[in-house]
């Protein structure tokens, strides 16, 4: 593994922490939590190697970090060429920012009981960052923009959303139920401060 520092992440989660202290509503957890996640995925030196493996298969969703109090969490997702999710909700609010490579989003919406395609698919460069929830838009499929090579995106969910009852939607707005839980058994240590205090 290559070395990385876990102060960027830290200093992530805490700053969502303080802001969800406030008991913002919605759309300012959205508005300064994503400036929070744009400064976060602007930089490349602190995802470490083991939560940015891509698998052959299929896509792979690493825990980073889970708020004690279930009040978000961090996740990466990585993407081999070629690989998506299927149609699915969130039924939280969600954070996405694109931290390596780029990726095609699609958003849906359910239109007279059938699944349909809410405007065109867009492509996320690195740096950006998107929003979803039940209030602004939460059904979408996300795939790799590149055929050639892995893309990895930081998302950060209002919950611990491996453990979150979502669905699979399909084209004729039929939910099939799931919870995804995580690709990982162990977490970055973000708290471990003893080579900075001893630097």
């Amino acid at each position: 593994m290559s070395h990385t520092s876990p102060r960027r992440l830290r200093d992530f989660v805490t700053a969502l922490a303080a802001l969800l202290d406030e008991q913002p509503d919605e759309a300012r957890i959205l508005d300064a939590g994503g400036a929070l996640l744009r400064d976060l995925v602007a930089h490349d030196d602190w995802l470490p190697d083991d939560f940015a493996a891509p698998d052959p298969e299929r896509y792979r969703q690493y825990l980073l970090h889970a708020d004690s109090r279930a009040r978000f969490s961090v996740v990466s997702f990585v993407w081999g060429p070629g690989q998506q999710t299927p149609i699915h909700d969130h039924t939280v609010w969600g954070l996405i920012g694109v931290l390596r490579g780029a990726e095609i989003s699609q958003p849906y919406r359910i239109d007279g009981g059938a699944l349909v395609a809410d405007g065109p698919a867009h492509r996320l460069e690195r740096g950006t960052v998107e929003a979803v929830s039940p209030r602004i838009g939460d059904i979408h499929r996300v795939s790799n923009a590149l055929a050639d090579r892995p893309s990895v995106s930081i998302h950060v969910y209002g919950d611990n959303i491996g453990a979150v009852r979502r669905s699979v939607l399909l084209d004729d707005g039929t939910r099939k139920p799931f919870i995804s839980g995580y690709s990982n058994n162990t977490l970055p240590n973000i708290w471990d401060l003893s080579r900075e205090v001893t630097a």
